[in-house]
């Protein structure tokens, strides 16, 4: 799943959409290639291999309605799966800590979140789950997702389209954009487990 290449040329539009949608709507979703996926379909896009309108339509519609499924998973049941305090992602404190940020930052770190791997894909749960209004939150949630899609997607295809014989160089392309966008999750998840690590030393 994480081949972004193989998933562009073998499974098309409607792939794409559905990883966009599971990066942003599933909790389990969270290591799904997002930033890279649509960083490297704008790429692929310029070299007429994907239809640009018919992508950036279906991302954007993937995006949007992957939130709002994460909105109604937290509001629903979001209380019980952060129920844990010692757990590495599912944790009571994310939850303290996230409605507290929501508090003080409002509706725009529904957008912010886009950008942030992880942070993506929870943000829309932890807003169902601290109760955040569903209207403001669409609305966000819409604004969001356009302004993510549109950027990743058409900086890729901007630069497909300005480099010439770019195809030579798409794999060190997807290669960079996995290396930039996974690389805040990887350390997110390193910290967490050093953290875990040092707190049940401290309890023992």
């Amino acid at each position: 799943m994480l081949d972004v290449q193989n998933i562009i040329e073998s499974g098309g539009l409607l792939l794409i959409g559905f990883i966009i949608f599971a990066e942003t709507g599933l909790l389990l979703g969270f290591f799904l290639p997002g930033d890279t996926l649509l960083f490297s379909a704008g790429f692929f896009a310029s070299q007429g291999k994907l239809p640009l309108l018919w992508l950036l339509f279906i991302v954007i519609f993937a995006a949007i309605a992957g939130n709002e499924v994460g909105y109604e998973i937290g509001n629903r049941t979001g209380k019980k799966i952060f129920s844990k305090k010692n757990g590495i992602l599912f944790r009571e404190d994310h939850i303290l800590r996230a409605e507290e940020f929501y508090k003080t930052h409002g509706g725009k770190t529904i957008i912010l979140a886009r950008f942030i791997p992880i942070i993506r894909t929870f943000s829309s749960v932890i807003a169902g789950v601290g109760n955040m209004s569903r209207i403001k939150f669409f609305i966000y949630n819409v604004i969001g997702a356009l302004i993510w899609c549109l950027t990743v997607v058409l900086l890729g295809y901007w630069l497909g389209s300005r480099i010439p014989n770019i195809d030579r160089y798409i794999l060190p392309a997807v290669l960079l954009a996995t290396v930039f966008t996974m690389g805040p999750t990887i350390f997110h998840l390193v910290r967490e487990l050093i953290r875990h690590k040092k707190t049940d030393k401290k309890a023992d």
